[in-house]
């Protein structure tokens, strides 16, 4: 039982799925949505020592393997959210898609990883935008706060 003061959340019972969004204000691209697909337990990024080699327990499938219109509305959702927190740059939105199709905010990682194992990089790739793009974009909207 709760104590005073503490809180418990609902259990979100869905697949994570992420959204890189790239941008300012109206001007804003999504690259490919990403699933984590686990085999076992929750969630880890990584394993620890050998980061690059995945981990021990999870895939990440981009394009993530969902239906066409859930894949837009995550994208739509993931804008709403940078937008409503006033995200500029990039982020990386995280959401969970239940079975039934509903979309539930997870976390936004305002400063997403660019390693070469990083979610972020492979999600815009996988939207037709390579890594140095990418950063050439970041780098223009840091500088005059607009696209190229």
């Amino acid at each position: 039982m709760a104590k005073s003061g503490e809180e418990i959340e609902e259990a979100v019972v869905g697949s994570e799925i992420g959204c890189a969004v790239l941008g300012n204000d109206a001007d804003l691209m999504t690259g490919e949505v990403d699933q984590i697909a686990l085999s076992h337990g929750f969630f880890k990024i990584h394993q620890e020592s050998t980061p690059e080699s995945g981990s021990d327990n999870s895939t990440v499938v981009v394009p993530a393997d969902i239906p066409v219109e859930s894949r837009s509305l995550v994208q739509e959702t993931a804008k709403a959210v940078y937008r409503a927190l006033g995200c500029k740059g990039l982020a990386r939105v995280d959401l969970f898609l239940t079975d039934d199709g509903e979309v539930v905010l997870n976390e936004v990682n305002t400063l997403p990883g660019m390693t070469s194992y990083s979610r972020y990089p492979r999600m815009m790739a996988a939207a037709g935008l390579p890594l140095a793009e990418v950063i050439d974009r970041i780098v223009s909207l840091a500088l005059t706060g607009k696209a190229q």
